[in-house]
């Protein structure tokens, strides 16, 4: 009598985690293999530090180990001062390539960056708009692309209301607050006119401070920045014309200017905040989707959460 065929209980389950941890130790060995190769790079041979600013300005990032998205002030500022000390930097070059983003982590940045004692570069590549201009204005020497995004001057807040939608659907909001607008900006109800101006005011008050900061930064009237300050994006090309940039260029232009400033050669080296193994890994597997999800995210929930961005 012929024995019947055993069938395969192995769930596909356990195939699927098998696959996976492979993966993740090859993961682990590639991520570990370019960390040894960037701390064997050289890095204390440079004489020009190269400090990038990508992505959204923000003050601290709330995306743990997924923070590939964001330019964290305080990491910045804190490359900013350690270029600063270090005796073998000649100059420092702000590599720039965000849209901006919290006016109190622009502030920050643009305050170490004028501060600076040693010659800076902003560098603007794809993006240099709102707060990213803003400190871009503070360096001594602004150099962008003819088609890179400058300017944005201006100020932004929104929040979502839907107090129709829960009028319709029989809910209610109670509201128990000490301080006649301490609930301003609630989803669950309308502004008044009067909480509309006050925070229209607020709005005023910080694209004030911004203009001011843009026209001292680059030697420019009051009056003729507040003309340009309407929100409005600039190519690197009129942006030259209006006189928020000194140059059209990129890498090349940024190094050459140093070199004729300081008569020295270039050796440029990067500072950026050392990230630990586990960020390291994180960050190799997981850019595609981090980004991914910012992108949906910002649609659905900054642009309409009440923050105020530059």
């Amino acid at each position: 009598m012929a024995k019947p065929v055993q069938q395969n209980t192995r769930s596909p389950w356990l195939i699927i985690i098998i696959i996976l941890a492979v993966l993740t130790v090859f993961s682990i060995g590639v991520v570990g293999c370019v960390g040894v190769l960037v701390a064997s790079d050289g890095i204390e041979t440079g004489n020009v530090a190269v400090i990038p600013l990508k992505g959204i300005i923000v003050v601290d990032s709330n995306a743990g180990l997924f923070s590939t998205g964001y330019a964290v002030s305080t990491d910045v500022v804190e490359q900013i001062e350690k270029a600063e000390k270090d005796d073998t930097i000649k100059a420092i070059v702000l590599d720039i390539n965000s849209p901006g983003g919290s006016p109190v982590a622009s502030a920050e940045i643009a305050r170490a960056i004028s501060e600076a004692e040693k010659p800076t570069v902003a560098l603007i590549r794809e993006y240099g708009a709102s707060g990213a201009y803003w400190i871009a204005s503070s360096a001594d020497h602004i150099i962008a692309n003819e088609v890179s995004v400058t300017g944005s001057i201006g100020v932004i807040a929104s929040y979502l209301q839907y107090s129709e939608l829960m009028e319709r659907y029989n809910v209610s909001y109670e509201r128990f607050i000490a301080g006649e607008h301490k609930d301003m900006g609630s989803p669950y109800r309308e502004m008044t006119s009067e909480e509309k101006a006050i925070y229209q005011n607020v709005l005023d008050k910080m694209r004030g401070v911004f203009i001011r900061e843009v026209a001292q930064n680059r030697g420019l009237e009051y009056d003729y920045v507040e003309e340009l300050a309407t929100g409005q994006i600039y190519l690197g090309i009129d942006a030259l014309n209006f006189g928020l940039i000194d140059e059209l260029g990129g890498k090349k232009e940024a190094y050459k200017h140093i070199e004729t400033l300081l008569d020295i050669k270039v050796r440029p080296v990067e500072f950026s905040t050392e990230k630990s193994f586990l960020e390291m890994l994180a960050s190799a597997m997981d850019d595609t989707a981090f980004n991914m999800g910012t992108g949906i995210g910002a649609v659905l929930v900054e642009e309409n959460n009440g923050g105020i961005k530059i």
